[in-house]
């Protein structure tokens, strides 16, 4: 387990999504991502809810916006370095906007992204 502040993990989220080439994330819309402190259920590092881009249609108007959660608590108690903290909450971050832009757990699995 790693003890990181959640003012430091914020910022690794933020950093994640920096390194999230420019080209991708100007077509995310109507998302928040929100670091939370305790996943719903034992194990989960993130969570997407929200409809996909790829499933909204001429109809998808007045929503609430799509969630992604990051887990600090749970990312932190799987790692065993400060590193494994970083590459952990980049892959997390990926993954969940991955799920955001309609990819599923199937295909980010085969590109190695589960």
């Amino acid at each position: 387990m790693v003890e990181i502040s959640r003012r430091e993990f914020e910022e690794l989220v933020a950093d994640a999504l920096d390194s999230i080439p420019e080209h991708l994330t100007r077509y995310m819309d109507n998302v928040v991502i929100t670091v939370a402190e305790d996943p719903p259920e034992p194990g989960l590092l993130g969570l997407y809810e929200g409809v996909p881009l790829t499933e909204r249609g001429d109809f998808y108007s007045g929503v609430l916006p799509d969630q992604i959660f990051i887990y600090w608590r749970e990312i932190c108690a799987i790692c065993e370095t400060p590193e494994d903290v970083v590459e952990e909450v980049r892959i997390t971050v990926v993954h969940e906007i991955a799920h955001h832009f309609g990819i599923d757990d199937d295909r980010l699995h085969e590109l190695g992204w589960s």
